[in-house]
């Protein structure tokens, strides 16, 4: 592993919408945190050639490759991060880790908590670094509510709920599979909105309220076939178009959980709620800067709902970018996760979510799946 003051080389697998705001992070992060060291652009994989280079000369990697392989074998690669569909994640964490590779994975970590499992093994037994980009953690202000819960400022949790709402797939003459559309592939995706959307939600409940002990869910596929583009034959659909679930969890709260691509007029509605003893709070992806945040404790005078402006220097993050009252996006959330990474690699620690902890969502999304086929309660 390179000292300190030295070069992290990345070797980025995928190159459509993830692999960009992954490539963005690496070229930000050092531009705004303290980065003891510098993350190199070193080569991206994607197996058209053209589209490589073009992705390549966008971003600034020096080099392609067309076969994850040869990536994973390069001497000069430090990280592999992989952007790649769902059906690839396994077998190219594995193999890095295996080389002795740093692993970086989009979310779902695998297509199921078998595969997940094998990954996690792979790297605990290498022990190389390793991390999942459930990037939604790293929102200042989901941050700020998980120190406030870490405060004790909640009390005992009773309830925690959340949601995921878009509505891209209505249409049923919208066709699966092929590279802008293996999330309706349940051969490459592994499930529909449970593991794309759900899972994001199950991970910020996990991080922020503890585990869950049991799950009972339904879920439903509204059409049912649809045209392949990878066949040109209209094939059965077999994943999740929406997902609904009950919790409990660990703590004695209760959860409910709900995701759906057929929620018209949403295009990334993500929600939470926490309801606590003395305190409750809201969030929404929507509106990403405020947390919105009550206290029974107030002076009845004054009480009632506050919305908290994310965007002073003393909240998490924000120190690093505008004067108070100026907004960050989306894409901030993965700068973030790429320094908070460089930060405990020099520290020697861990960061999270790590393939463990996302191990832990996918025994939670496969749970939900059980469950839906069997109309019964699924213990975890």
């Amino acid at each position: 592993m390179r000292s300190a003051n030295q070069v992290l080389n990345v070797g980025l697998v995928g190159g459509g919408f993830m692999g960009r705001t992954h490539s963005n992070a690496y070229r930000q992060a050092g531009k705004f945190f303290d980065m003891p060291r510098q993350m190199v652009l070193k080569a991206v994989c994607s197996r058209n050639a053209g589209r490589a280079q073009e992705f390549a000369d966008n971003w600034g990697y020096e080099s392609i490759e067309t076969d994850w392989r040869a990536l994973v074998e390069r001497a000069d690669i430090d990280l592999i991060d992989i952007a790649s569909p769902n059906d690839t994640h396994a077998e190219i964490a594995i193999a890095a880790a295996q080389a002795g590779k740093m692993v970086f994975c989009e979310k779902p970590l695998g297509r199921n908590a078998a595969e997940a499992l094998a990954m996690v093994c792979a790297v605990e037994e290498a022990a190389v670094p390793n991390m999942v980009w459930y990037n939604y953690r790293r929102v200042p202000a989901v941050m700020l509510l998980k120190q406030l819960i870490e405060e004790g400022r909640f009390g005992r949790i009773f309830h925690y709920r959340a949601q995921f709402l878009q509505d891209w797939t209505i249409s049923p003459d919208l066709p699966q599979g092929g590279g802008a559309l293996w999330r309706l592939d349940g051969s490459v995706a592994g499930s529909g909105v449970t593991g794309d959307l759900l899972a994001h939600n199950i991970d910020a409940a996990l991080w922020l309220n503890g585990a869950i002990s049991e799950v009972t869910a339904m879920t439903e596929t509204f059409i049912k076939e649809r045209k392949h583009n990878l066949t040109d034959r209209v094939e059965p659909i077999t994943i999740d178009d929406a997902s609904s679930a009950l919790a409990r969890f660990q703590n004695g709260s209760l959860g409910l959980f709900e995701a759906t691509r057929y929620a018209r007029g949403h295009k990334a509605l993500n929600t939470l709620e926490i309801n606590g003893e003395h305190a409750s709070a809201i969030w929404n992806l929507e509106d990403l800067h405020r947390l919105k945040y009550f206290d029974y404790r107030d002076d009845k005078r004054l009480q009632g709902w506050r919305e908290i402006h994310v965007s002073s220097t003393e909240h998490p993050y924000m120190k690093h970018w505008w004067v108070p009252g100026l907004q960050i996006g989306f894409e901030h959330t993965f700068i973030h996760q790429v320094a908070d990474f460089v930060s405990a690699l020099e520290e020697g620690k861990a960061a999270q979510p790590t393939f463990r902890d996302a191990l832990e969502t996918d025994r939670v999304t496969d749970a939900i799946l059980r469950s839906a086929v069997s109309r019964t309660w699924q213990t975890l």
